[in-house]
């Protein structure tokens, strides 16, 4: 007696904390806030796996963010089967021919689980509403699962439109001089505005849609080699270079929202994946050197540059890009092309 009280309720416990996890991490925004954290732990524990497999300085390769998020729905189903296993076995009476076994429980639970049924036992009592609540939870898991993955391909492809349109203009690994010297090349300087504020967008939904669903920081983008961080960095040195540097009063306010939308997405998707900044030491010659290739493109520079201030401005978000492109085993952005 006291066995079969302590099966159900640790079958219990387990179904809730299970559903609670995949209700927190596929449904409410900001990722899971249950015990399990299914999703984080697997990420947590297959990454350093999966980079030594590849080698060191190779990077994620497509498959990896794909394979943790089936493994995670796989690993939640595992737990439902072995939950309602624990209650099928607890009133094993039940069922007809009786269940004794553990493992005869949980093949029960899981072919509700999976919608197929158990066709060689009858059920009564309180095995009814066992089989019954394991058929509705597997197929809520299954249906939440498919719709989760169609948020992930549109979320993905948002972000990646945005990454595609930066490198036809800003290279691969994006840089900011060099977007702002092809503008300059061909007479479309009067777009930076434009871009400024696409920049802000793509920064506002990039970050809702990663912090709601932590998975998506390590979906690379496909067709080009330096992903998303590599992007936002070279968003921040446009955004820098337009307040600092260049003599555009009209498009420092764009600049400075921009600056500010950058450098809260990349602290708020570092920290909830549990990075550090990464620094380094700034670099003064390297902003000269910018200053000189925009000067020699046509752009007119503000009175009293401070390269050190630049310098130690840059530095300030590229910290945490540096950090996240290392993460990621993709490229940080470049101030200068091929840099």
């Amino acid at each position: 007696m006291i066995w079969t009280v302590a099966e159900l309720i640790l079958g219990t416990l387990l179904a809730v904390m299970t559903l609670r996890d995949v209700f927190d991490t596929v449904v409410v925004p900001g990722g899971s806030h249950s015990t399990l954290h299914v999703a984080r732990r697997l990420n947590f524990a297959l990454l350093p796996v999966w980079k030594g497999i590849r080698g060191r300085g190779r990077g994620l390769s497509t498959m990896f963010a794909p394979f943790v998020l089936v493994a995670s729905f796989a690993t939640w189903m595992l737990l439902l089967a072995l939950a309602f296993g624990l209650l099928a076995h607890a009133v094993g009476d039940t069922f007809t021919p009786r269940i004794d076994s553990f493992g005869d429980a949980v093949f029960a639970a899981g072919s509700a689980l999976v919608t197929i049924g158990e066709s060689n036992k009858s059920v009564a009592g309180m095995g009814r509403w066992v089989i019954l609540a394991a058929g509705f939870c597997g197929l809520a898991v299954m249906t939440m699962a498919v719709t989760y993955l169609l948020e992930v391909q549109a979320s993905i492809a948002r972000r990646d439109a945005g990454i595609f349109k930066l490198r036809t203009s800003a290279g691969d690994p994006p840089s900011a001089v060099a977007l702002l010297e092809k503008y300059a090349r061909i007479d479309a300087a009067d777009e930076l505005p434009r871009v400024l504020r696409d920049g802000r967008d793509w920064c506002a939904a990039v970050r809702q849609s990663h912090a709601a669903h932590p998975s998506l920081i390590y979906f690379r983008s496909t067709g080009t080699g330096s992903g998303w961080p590599a992007a936002l960095g070279a968003l921040l040195d446009l955004a820098l270079i337009v307040e600092l540097w260049l003599d555009r009063p009209d498009l420092r306010g764009l600049a400075i929202l921009l600056r500010d939308d950058g450098r809260q997405m990349a602290e708020e998707l570092g920290r909830l994946i549990a990075l550090r900044p990464d620094p380094s030491p700034p670099s003064d010659p390297a902003a000269g050197t910018m200053a000189a290739h925009l000067a020699a493109a046509g752009y007119l520079a503000r009175d009293g540059f401070d390269a050190e201030a630049f310098s130690t401005e840059r530095e300030a978000h590229s910290a945490w890009v540096r950090a996240l492109a290392r993460h990621l085993g993709r490229q940080e952005a470049p101030l200068l092309p091929g840099g």
